[in-house]
């Protein structure tokens, strides 16, 4: 499981408990795992920022991508603040990648983007702020 990418600890216990049907075993091996520098939520964190970013995802839906996985709330804020992208910008490159270079100048579209922008994760401080 962990040569195609990174998983946190809890997506691996997960996967293992439908395998093995034994708590404490899982635990051990995950603790020696984590011990031996294999398993790490902090750098899987980092690796699942770096793809969300990638991707054009804003920080809502990068930290609620993160909260499924079972990451501590700490960590993901660390992680963002050392990640430190320009929201507005990654903001702005989604919306003209999908809409173009021209601003919405009908309401009904205007809003439609802000829609696409929110799904997105971004907030509604930084969306409005491209309009």
């Amino acid at each position: 499981m962990l040569t195609r990418r990174e998983h946190s600890r809890t997506e691996l216990y997960q996967k293992l408990a439908r395998i093995i049907n034994a708590p404490d075993v899982i635990d051990g091996v995950l603790n020696r795992l984590e011990k031996a520098g294999l398993v790490s939520d902090e750098r899987f964190t980092e690796s699942f920022i770096r793809l969300h970013l990638g991707r054009g995802h804003g920080p809502a839906r990068i930290r609620q991508g993160l909260k499924q996985k079972g990451i501590d709330e700490a960590v993901i804020l660390r992680a963002l603040e050392e990640a430190n992208p320009d929201w507005f910008e990654l903001a702005q490159s989604a919306r003209i990648k999908k809409f173009g270079e021209a601003s919405p100048n009908d309401p009904k579209e205007k809003a439609r983007q802000i829609r696409f922008l929110q799904y997105r994760g971004f907030s509604l401080q930084v969306i409005m702020a491209l309009f």
